[in-house]
This record gives C-alpha cells, structure tokens and sequence, in this order.
C-alpha cells in the first residue's frame, strides 16, 4: 500500500509521540521514589573511591602536559615555541597575527599556571587517599 510522505511523517509523529505519552507515566512514578542513600563503601557519594583510583594517570596526564609546555623551542605546543612565533609575527610586522598568537600565549601560559595548581591538589588528593584507605575518611 503506497501512502504519501506527509502521511507517513504525521504516522511516525503520532508514534513518537504514544511511545513518550507511554513512558512518561513511568517516569512519574520513578520520581516519586525515595533517593537511593549512598553505599557503606562511599559514605558521601562523592565519587571518592573512583578518584583515589585515578590519580596516578591523572598525576600522568598533568605531568605530560606540564613537560610539553615547559619544553624548548623545538617541541610543538610548548610556550617557547609560541613565544618565539609572536617573536616572529612582530618582526615581520604581522600585528594581526601577533595579537593572534599572543593570546594564545596568554591562554597557554595560564594553562600552566593551572596545571601546576592541579598538581599541588592532586598531591593532596593522593595523600588522603593512602592515609584514609581509598576513600573512608581519615581519623
């Protein structure tokens, strides 16, 4: 049977449409339920747990990236290097793109800044977590 397309787009609306009509209800009475309470594992619900598993490859990932921008010249996506492209640009008299470039640097140069405070509190993260055994709260 050959049906035209507007009709077969109000058909697959009006299906849509049962199908959330439908589901709607069960989310009403989902929402009416009490809050699950946290596990005895995580007291707080706070997600310590997870996190104290994860430090040393976050710990990984600042420590990489801190290296990268704190590299020579050479190395892509160091400040020097970028430092050296606004250098560059001014030389040249390319004002557009040393303005350019010089925001990047001043994002990239906060980036660090940022980073290195991340570290300090993840140094912090990591030492709760060996003194209070992975996510019970220390004594």
């Amino acid at each position: 049977m050959y049906v035209r397309r507007g009709a077969r787009t109000l058909l697959a609306g009006l299906a849509v449409t049962a199908v959330l009509a439908g589901t709607t209800g069960a989310a009403a009475a989902a929402d009416s339920t009490p809050a699950a309470k946290p596990s005895a594992t995580s007291p707080a619900g706070d997600g310590s747990k997870a996190l104290c598993k994860r430090v040393p490859k976050i710990d990984q990932r600042i420590e990489r990236a801190l290296k990268r921008l704190d590299a020579g010249s050479g190395t892509r996506g160091s400040i020097a290097r970028l430092q050296k492209r606004v250098d560059n640009a001014k030389k040249a008299g390319h004002t557009e793109v040393a303005t350019f470039l010089q925001d990047r640097l001043n994002f990239r140069t906060s980036l660090r800044n940022n980073l290195e405070q991340r570290q300090k509190d993840l140094a912090a993260v990591k030492t709760w977590c060996q003194a209070g055994g992975n996510g019970k709260a220390a004594s």
